[in-house]
């Protein structure tokens, strides 16, 4: 049962997220239990690729280059940084490696063959990969497909009517767009959305209603408290109760029986026991390591102990869906190939000139000068 069928309007699901508490938890609770293991819970690390200076004018976000914020802007990481980092996730019990780029959209160059070739990495590493890298077309998808991409992730964010209030450079229909180019390529699909950016419960289940007309929901849905930063629009939100977190959690768990719903950003603001209640409600994923992309989040170390006292097991990669095969990359490959002719000329070039009597000339260094 992909989408629960008692719930078909947003009036329904806004008189679903009000029900009592208890009450909302325990009917969670129960769908939970009939469609995943109630002890399981996958650890997934969030690494940000490519920091900062993105051209987008998300109200939440410090990456945002318009923005005055303490981030600062960085190259794509190196492909041997990003194994380092994916051996470190694994060693620590992540299952599941997701890597951002701050791009407004994919662009076909160097940096793209590179975040091919980090895919494929890490799929080898028998890690599930996750990439969120903003829009993409179909081409870009397939791509990343052949790399071994198991996930695409692409929030929504919140409801088509509050979604004006935040981002203006980027269309809702664009969002759609993405995930349904993921989609062709046989991508499974990530996508969900932040609560506590202004908006009303109308919105938060409006989010809801734009996956449930999906014709296939996400495999996954992010719930995300927001994390005011100085500098951004949004710098000046309270802070939802963490009673918030867990009606959210509840209710896509109800919606979605089958999907897997990820306790995101926020965690810091929540303590053991409003997280021990997000479980039970149905969260069956969260980000370990001390930062969300540029957020701070709980370390390894203290999600853990929380694991160790609530009785909970880290889930093993690919037990939703078998683990992507990776196909070489024949824009790649050809790249590397003309590299390797060009250092084949090069050297040959070089002997040549030896043998014709041709001897560098040594520069001193009064030449230099």
């Amino acid at each position: 049962m992909k989408v629960n069928p008692n719930y078909q309007t947003k009036e329904q699901l806004v008189e679903l997220y009000n029900k009592p508490l208890l009450e909302l938890v325990f009917e969670a609770a129960t769908i939970h239990r009939q469609y995943h293991n109630p002890r399981e819970v996958q650890m997934s690390s969030l690494l940000s690729i490519k920091t900062g200076g993105c051209a987008e004018d998300c109200g939440y976000c410090p990456q945002a280059a318009r923005y005055h914020t303490d981030v600062e802007a960085q190259k794509l990481m190196t492909v041997e940084s990003v194994i380092e980092q994916a051996k470190n996730a694994k060693a620590n019990g992540s299952s599941r490696l997701c890597m951002g780029a701050a791009w407004r959209e994919v662009r076909d160059n160097k940096d793209f063959d590179n975040v091919i070739e980090m895919v494929q990495s890490v799929n080898d590493l028998g890690m599930e990969v996750c990439c969120t890298l903003g829009m993409m077309n179909e081409d870009q998808a397939k791509r990343l497909k052949n790399a071994g991409l198991f996930a695409y992730n692409h929030n929504l964010d919140t409801s088509p009517e509050f979604y004006g209030d935040v981002i203006s450079t980027r269309e809702y229909e664009d969002r759609l767009n993405t995930i349904d180019n993921a989609r062709k390529a046989g991508i499974t699909v990530c996508s969900g959305g932040i609560i506590g950016m202004g908006e009303a419960v109308e919105d938060r289940m409006g989010l809801l209603l734009s996956y449930m007309q999906m014709e296939t929901p996400p495999e996954s849905i992010p719930i995300n408290a927001l994390v005011a930063v100085e500098g951004t629009p949004l710098e000046d939100q309270k802070p939802i109760e963490q009673w918030e977190m867990i009606r959210m959690v509840a209710s896509t768990r109800i919606v979605f029986p089958e999907t897997v719903v990820r306790l995101s950003a926020g965690r810091t603001k929540m303590n053991m026991e409003a997280q021990a209640l997000c479980f039970m409600a149905g969260a069956g994923s969260i980000f370990a390591g001390d930062k969300l992309l540029t957020t701070p989040n709980p370390d390894f170390n203290e999600d853990k102990e929380m694991f160790d006292i609530l009785g909970l097991i880290p889930k093993e990669p690919f037990k939703d869906a078998e683990q992507p095969v990776t196909i070489p990359d024949e824009k790649i490959e050809a790249r590397k190939a003309n590299e390797l002719q060009r250092e084949k000329e090069l050297e040959a070039a070089r002997l040549e000139a030896i043998e014709n009597g041709f001897v560098p000339r040594k520069v001193s260094s009064v030449d230099s000068l």
